[in-house]
């Protein structure tokens, strides 16, 4: 079974913002900065993550939270940034 987008994004957000908590869950439509897991400073971090990892650019004007405070919004942003083929 192939990882999805959320999978990934949630492997990397347990490892470096909740330090591999497991008890901690979070569902892929709930907000990652209202939930208090993400805050304005890991937005950066994880932008930095979504460009080498899936190898799209993230542009200032899309750096909202319609497109990365869930695992939900994140996934469907990456899957339009790779569509319209905009390189890293």
């Amino acid at each position: 079974m192939a990882t999805t987008i959320q999978q990934q994004v949630r492997g990397y957000i347990r490892e470096n913002f909740l330090m591999g908590a497991q008890d901690l869950e979070f569902g892929d439509a709930d907000s990652l900065l209202d939930r208090h897991i993400v805050d304005s400073t890991g937005i950066l971090e994880l932008i930095l993550y979504l460009e080498e990892s899936f190898g799209v650019r993230v542009l200032d004007a899309e750096m909202v939270p319609e497109n990365l405070d869930s695992l939900d919004a994140i996934a469907a942003f990456v899957q339009r940034k790779r569509e319209t083929g905009q390189p890293a």
